[in-house]
């Protein structure tokens, strides 16, 4: 589960949040989120639980910045394997932003590999839009070096964005992918419990092997009842079989 998921809950009573993801069958958390807790307290909570914190979502002007080396300890300290750039800012919405992008990920993604860890950007969906004949998202893709630099796909935003199938991305550029947030679109485009809506997770997941995936987090960006969705999400992928 992506914690943005639970971010009401969260907010109201953490370690309660936690305990009932796990009673569900979660096994793994992405941290989205501390809700005045401290990296340390949050590790108690999951460790309690029996739940793993395998990244955390930090922003891009901290990993960017002088904020990064406590930042990596931070990931470390939850237990967590990736640290995550959540978006952009607007202000680089170009190619030439993104290339700027680059640059600076693969940096940063030196500093993660130097500390254990490995840096992940995660899309929406104007990541993937063409803007004067160009990618967006393949320029991240193409200039990021893949020993630095790997990605947290949303699936809903990669095809929502129109230009960027899931399971094409991960046959064109393997071993990219190691996190996936697994989020459904409805028929009217807005989001889905996982399995309620129009997304062919069978066939995404057919490749997603080759994309390198180790780990799916369930996601829903306003869920009516976060513990329901939690619920449905969780019971159609683990009874998905393909």
């Amino acid at each position: 589960m992506h914690l943005y998921t639970m971010r009401t809950p969260l907010a109201a009573d953490f370690a309660g949040t936690l305990e009932q993801l796990a009673e569900i069958g979660y096994a793994t958390v992405g941290v989205s989120g501390r809700h005045g807790n401290s990296p340390a307290a949050i590790r108690q909570m999951l460790d309690r639980v029996r739940l793993k914190a395998v990244l955390e979502h930090v922003g891009y002007d901290i990993v960017t910045g002088t904020g990064l080396p406590q930042a990596l300890e931070d990931v470390h300290t939850l237990g967590g394997r990736w640290i995550v750039v959540p978006s952009l800012p607007g202000s680089l919405h170009s190619p030439a932003g993104y290339r700027e992008v680059a640059r600076q990920f693969n940096r940063a993604g030196l500093a993660a590999r130097e500390s254990g860890l490995k840096l992940l950007y995660h899309n929406h969906g104007g990541d993937h839009e063409v803007v004067d004949g160009v990618s967006l998202y393949d320029i991240l893709l193409d200039e990021t070096d893949p020993e630095l630099v790997g990605f947290e796909l949303d699936v809903y935003w990669a095809a929502k964005g129109g230009s960027s199938a899931p399971g094409e991305l991960f046959v064109r550029h393997p071993g990219r992918f190691p996190a996936l947030h697994v989020k459904d679109m409805a028929p009217n485009g807005d989001f889905a419990d996982v399995g309620a809506g129009v997304l062919d997770f069978p066939e995404m997941f057919d490749t997603a092997r080759q994309g390198g995936v180790r780990q799916w987090l369930v996601e829903h960006d306003a869920p009516a009842d976060p513990f329901a969705s939690a619920r449905a999400s969780f019971r159609y992928l683990s009874g998905l079989r393909y």
